[in-house]
């Protein structure tokens, strides 16, 4: 079986780093603990803007901000679901849903669950 994948991406400020990664640090420990297999978050280092699409303009990305790219790998689909479903009740997680605590502007994040096709 293929493994099944999370993937986002988010504009976040780069005065908002820090708490970023302080986040995303628990967010990763509350989603293994769940039974993800694996939790990635990646900043931008070799991104740029596009004529006509980019990661940059995928998220209007502001200036003072960076692209974030993150995933989540999971043993199926069915395990995604199951894991997020106990990760959304997780009450580690309840204070970063808070949109105006939040270190970024959640309404410019995009995501979605991806079928792996080929993997090495």
């Amino acid at each position: 079986m293929k493994p099944y994948i999370d993937g986002f991406v988010l504009p976040v400020p780069k005065k908002n780093r820090a708490a970023y990664v302080r986040m995303a640090k628990l967010a990763a420990r509350v989603w293994i603990d769940h039974g993800a297999l694996e939790y990635h978050e990646c900043i931008a280092d070799d991104v740029k803007k596009g004529k006509l699409t980019s990661f940059p303009q995928s998220v209007l990305l502001k200036k003072g901000e960076t692209v974030w790219f993150s995933w989540i790998v999971y043993r199926s689909r069915k395990d995604r679901d199951r894991i997020l479903a106990k990760v959304m009740k997780d009450p580690r997680l309840a204070p970063m849903m808070d949109p105006k605590k939040m270190p970024l502007d959640g309404k410019r994040m995009f995501w979605g669950g991806f079928k792996t096709v080929v993997s090495r």
